[in-house]
């Protein structure tokens, strides 16, 4: 399992979009992490957090005018009908369907981000400053790396 992690390869250039993509990362990881005991109350954040972040983005979409917001705002409410089923599963003790929810999460999350979220925030930036915004990214692999002792470095 490979557990979900902020990155400035998630950056969009939108402080509110970035900043709900920073606490998707946070929620989802908390959940992934969690004891089987666990997992149920921290769930909830993760189900409202999903909530809060679809609903953001469809109103940014309708607000803007986003051409083709209906085929996002299904891919939102049919990720959101799918979490919401699995709720009920886990409250009868389904932690297996959970864990497999949570896992999808984390794998369409970035294709979603830096697909469909990031030509919506195109759109917006542009309508909204005339233009593309500017990520400045930090190549934080690169980054470790270099604080990182050389060995046989002789010093």
């Amino acid at each position: 399992m490979t557990t979900i992690e902020w990155e400035d390869d998630l950056l969009l250039g939108h402080p509110a979009v970035d900043a709900m993509h920073e606490e998707f990362v946070t929620v989802a990881r908390a959940a992934q992490l969690a004891s089987d005991e666990d997992l149920p109350a921290l769930y909830v954040p993760l189900l409202a957090h999903l909530r809060r972040h679809f609903e953001s983005e469809d109103r940014m979409m309708v607000e803007t005018e986003f051409p083709p917001r209906q085929c996002h705002m299904d891919e939102h409410a049919a990720v959101l009908k799918s979490a919401l089923e699995v709720e009920a599963e886990l409250t009868m003790g389904n932690v297996a369907l959970c864990r497999d929810l949570i896992a999808e999460l984390v794998n369409w999350f970035p294709k979603h981000s830096q697909h469909l979220d990031s030509a919506l925030v195109h759109w917006v930036n542009k309508s909204r400053l005339g233009g593309k915004p500017v990520i400045i990214k930090r190549n934080i692999s690169s980054l470790k790396s270099e604080a990182l002792p050389m060995s046989g470095s002789g010093g």
